[in-house]
């Protein structure tokens, strides 16, 4: 992931536990899985990124990039990281994705079910926000227009 950003192939690189088939594999519970697949299929339709997910935390950025990106507009909760991937392809940037293992145990997730279902909601209507604004029938301080 590194060596894609250092190399200046790309300023966002995200580990996915999809394009390897690890997400099951490595115990992801199946409701989450489901869920996973669902909002990518609308997120890549409304945002247009065509990703395998926008849900792993596994990423990698560059500086560059980190600069450009509005986030103090962004959530201070969970779904402040798929802001970012909105904003990102926003801006033009292209994201690039490796497969990466998947492991899940109770130490390792820390997001419940209530909390989930926030986020889940939380994606949705940033994807709607980002179509929205695409069309210009949104001002949006996620997605401000280009001066």
């Amino acid at each position: 992931m590194a060596s894609l950003i250092a190399s200046g192939l790309y300023h966002c690189v995200l580990g996915s536990r999809i394009l390897g088939g690890y997400a099951l594999k490595g115990g992801m519970p199946i409701w989450k899985y489901i869920a996973n697949r669902f909002l990518t299929l609308v997120e890549n339709i409304l945002i247009g990124a065509k990703l395998s997910e926008y849900h792993t935390g596994y990423r990698a950025f560059s500086r560059e990039l980190l600069l450009k990106l509005p986030l103090q507009n962004n959530s201070d909760d969970f779904v402040f990281d798929n802001q970012m991937l909105a904003q990102i392809v926003w801006l033009g940037y292209t994201i690039a994705e490796v497969s990466c293992p998947t492991s899940y145990f109770a130490e390792a997730s820390s997001i419940n079910f209530i909390r989930s279902v926030k986020y889940g909601f939380g994606c949705l209507k940033t994807a709607f926000a980002f179509r929205l604004a695409k069309l210009n029938l949104l001002n949006s301080p996620f997605f401000p227009k280009a001066t």
